[in-house]
């Protein structure tokens, strides 16, 4: 190397070529930078897609499930059975941790923590969810299903496939129906035969709009009451008296306190499994599908599990000394007939005419 080469090598840039490096060396930068931030975000779509399928990691994709009924109850039994279905579908990649009890919360709360996502799925009756979707409503209105057949050509039909996705813009979605049977009073002291005699008591109903109503037109004192709250409610007194299915006075162990059950049959109110669909629309379809099979065979168990429940139920509160008044549902329905003329909401009206036409051989 001669001494002007030497020279050149040695020779100070000029400001051209020094803002030539500079800028070569910027887009380098540039270039590592969003390899990174693409390499990230595959990454993290690739975890998405893993946890949506069901695995990650060789890890099955857990759904958790809160309710407020106890582990005898019909509804989490179907629940369990629902459990080892989706597990058997999907290969076990896919299970679900149930929350029995409330001791996830009540069932707002767990209604709340679905719309948030920060709870996969949760058992809510019709009535609970007036407060966020309107039209369950329809469920309240009293004397609406002329028996257990039409209900189930309602709930199995258009109408009922229609109202498990009223929820989906509150970020709720129906998978499915449980039996609830129809809903009597039973009350601690006063036997309950007339509408007259449900005058000046306090009667626990749940924390719906339509059932407030209907106890204050039968002439009772409607009184909202967290369901794990009410046995204290009525040992202690702060009301005389409640509105249930059969397996529900019996397996909460209400007729230690109240001893006289009316078969009124006042409402049928379904329940509901729901799922948050800021979950539900994370998964892959396989996953959604295999959920939707898991659920509706479930109801087909619960249905089969709250039938006998019911009958067992009658002869246990029977042999613990509760007095089963059968009556003339005549007067209760002429009480609340008013109710039908004031229904502001044209939705509710159109799916009580809807429901009224619906003929039970459908089913």
């Amino acid at each position: 190397m001669n001494e002007s080469s030497v020279q050149l090598l040695l020779r100070e840039p000029d400001e051209t070529s020094l803002h030539r490096w500079i800028s070569w060396i910027a887009v380098g930068l540039l270039l590592t930078g969003l390899f990174a931030i693409g390499g990230f975000a595959l990454s993290l779509r690739s975890q998405k897609l893993r946890a949506g399928s069901g695995a990650e990691r060789g890890r099955p994709l857990v759904l958790k499930l809160g309710h407020g009924l106890d582990t005898a109850h019909p509804v989490h039994l179907a629940m369990e059975s629902m459990k080892e279905r989706l597990e058997e579908l999907s290969g076990g990649t896919v299970s679900i941790d149930i929350y029995p009890s409330s001791v996830l919360g009540s069932e707002t709360q767990c209604i709340e923590q679905l719309q948030n996502g920060t709870l996969a799925m949760t058992k809510t009756s019709a009535a609970s969810l007036e407060n966020f979707i309107p039209s369950m409503s329809v469920f309240g209105f009293p004397y609406i299903f002329r028996d257990s057949d039409h209900y189930w050509a309602v709930l199995n039909g258009e109408i009922g496939n229609e109202l498990l996705q009223d929820g989906e813009q509150k970020y709720l979605r129906g998978l499915c129906y449980y039996d609830a049977g129809s809903r009597n009073f039973y009350t601690k002291n006063t036997p309950v035969r007339t509408p007259d005699d449900l005058r000046g008591l306090k009667i626990r109903v749940q924390n719906s709009r339509t059932a407030i109503e209907m106890v204050k037109a039968m002439g009772g004192a409607p009184t909202p009451i967290a369901w794990g709250e009410l046995y204290s409610a009525l040992a202690q007194g702060t009301v005389d008296g409640a509105e249930n299915n059969l397996p529900s006075f019996s397996t909460n162990k209400h007729y230690e306190v109240c001893r006289h059950f009316t078969l009124d049959g006042h409402t049928r109110i379904p329940d509901l499994l729901l799922v948050s669909t800021r979950i539900w629309n994370k998964l892959d379809p396989q996953v959604q599908a295999w959920l939707q099979q898991a659920a509706t065979e479930s109801s087909d168990y619960q249905r089969q599990l709250w039938d006998q429940m019911t009958l067992d139920a009658m002869d246990q509160v029977k042999s613990e000394g509760v007095t089963i008044h059968e009556i003339d549902i005549k007067s209760f329905a002429a009480k609340v007939a008013p109710m039908f003329e004031n229904v502001a909401s044209l939705v509710v009206r159109d799916l009580l005419t809807r429901i009224s036409k619906v003929n039970a051989i459908e089913h």
